[in-house]
């Protein structure tokens, strides 16, 4: 059940976000999907962490890693960055049935699946570089609609338990991808890992297309094409958006740094403790355990302490943990071995990072336009493909440039760094006005034009 609401000086009534609702487990089994998406890329880039630095891609890949791995990358994360807003916003307006999104769902997936096998068993950087070119194409035809699932099922007052579960099961995800990675490292099964991923995402997409109820109904075209439908992706309306545009940006900057961990741990084990390749794989797993133990303690409570004193406290706190968690990684030192001050700044980062992920999302729910939140997540999402690309290319250059006067200090330079993001990250929310908790702001309930 929904409720339209009008806003004033809006060109349109939107759908407001349902009223009726959800068992505990619809709200897992919206949920679930993330895990296999988050999986992905995590272990992706884990695993081409790997390629490179044996030497599997060649000397010049194993010379520069982190300069090899933007170049492979970047050029994916701006195609996501592009393509999600676009097939979401489409995807608000198809009509299936099979419903709104779920169409391009499958198709993504069964596409990802092929182009991960790409990437498996090619070993020319041009051809992996065109494979993960496709991979973000298709992963993220299936992502953006995907995202508008919460908008168009969840009803406010269960937006915080929805948040925290998105951000369960995306850390769990990468927890996923971690492990697939790291496993892949220590046996060098490259091909078999990758081709791992793609399963673990197909099976986890069945949660959504089989379990998960369609949603309202599309929104009406009005006669307008669909070339038409999607430059409303890019309208210029959404500067309007204020808030949405803050949260944004703090995601950005919040994710940069998160991510910087998960991009250059197999160096950092490698090059900056001193572990041999094959012998990571139990350092790995320590460090897999202290971020899901973070986020296992965290996630849950962290959302149900922002619907009671706010979604922003929240969030600054989690960036405090997470910056002081990095830090103590970029500060430890090793001999061949994993020190307890690594496993103890990964697991403070863990529970940081499950903190915001857990409100991040209700945070950004209550302010997207529900009828239109195929188009606002998916622009949402912008900061995650971005934040990954922004991650490496910064991370990157800096981590070479410092193992190449100092070997082996270019991890604790990158970590320092992402320290540096999450606290900025923190600024952008000084200036959002978050709505009362388990009330729709006014943004939520205006549909775009």
């Amino acid at each position: 059940m929904t409720a339209e609401v009008a806003i004033p000086g809006s060109p349109a009534v939107g759908i407001a976000r349902p009223t009726t609702r959800l068992s505990a487990g619809s709200l897992v089994r919206i949920s679930l999907y993330w895990l296999g998406l988050s999986s992905v890329f995590i272990g992706l880039n884990q695993i081409l962490d790997g390629r490179m630095a044996t030497g599997a891609l060649g000397p010049d890949a194993q010379r520069e890693v982190g300069g090899t791995l933007f170049r492979l990358t970047v050029a994916g994360s701006v195609i996501a960055a592009l393509v999600q807003p676009t097939i979401g916003t489409l995807s608000d307006y198809t009509a299936s049935r099979w419903g709104r999104r779920k169409p391009y769902i499958v198709i993504g997936s069964t596409l990802d699946l092929v182009f991960l096998a790409g990437i498996a068993f090619s070993n020319d950087l041009v051809a992996i570089a065109a494979f993960i070119m496709m991979l973000q194409v298709s992963a993220n035809f299936a992502q953006g609609p995907f995202q508008g699932y919460i908008p168009d099922l969840v009803p406010a007052e269960q937006t915080g338990i929805a948040s925290s579960l998105v951000g369960l099961f995306s850390v769990l995800g990468q927890v996923c991808g971690f492990g697939i990675a790291a496993a892949a490292l220590a046996t060098d099964s490259f091909a078999l890992g990758t081709l791992a991923l793609g399963l673990l995402e197909f099976a986890m997409m069945f949660s959504v297309v089989v379990r998960v109820p369609d949603g309202p109904p599309a929104r009406d075209r009005m006669g307008r094409s669909w070339v038409t439908v999607a430059r409303e992706a890019w309208g210029s309306d959404i500067l309007r958006q204020r808030n949405f545009l803050l949260i944004v940006a703090s995601r950005l900057l919040i994710l940069m740094g998160g991510t910087m961990l998960i991009n250059f741990s197999p160096l950092f084990l490698m090059r900056t403790l001193g572990i041999d390749q094959h012998a990571t794989f139990a350092p790995n797993l320590a460090l897999i355990a202290a971020v899901v133990v973070g986020n296992a303690i965290a996630v849950i409570p962290a959302g149900r302490v922002g619907d009671r004193i706010g979604r922003r406290p929240v969030v600054w706190a989690a960036c405090v943990m997470a910056a002081a968690g990095m830090a103590l990684c970029a500060t430890a030192t090793g001999n061949g071995s994993l020190p307890l001050q690594v496993v103890l700044g990964a697991g403070l980062f863990g529970t940081g990072m499950g903190s915001f992920l857990s409100v991040d999302w209700a945070l950004l729910t209550s302010v997207v336009p529900g009828a239109a939140g195929g188009r606002y997540m998916g622009i949402s999402n912008v900061a995650t493909a971005m934040a990954g690309v922004f991650s490496i290319a910064t991370g990157g250059p800096l981590l070479d440039a410092v193992d190449a006067a100092t070997f082996g200090n270019g991890a604790r330079a990158a970590f320092a760094l992402a320290v540096g993001y999450l606290i900025l990250g923190m600024l952008p929310l000084i200036w959002v006005r978050e709505p009362p908790r388990g009330k729709p702001g006014p943004s939520a309930v205006a549909a775009a034009a």
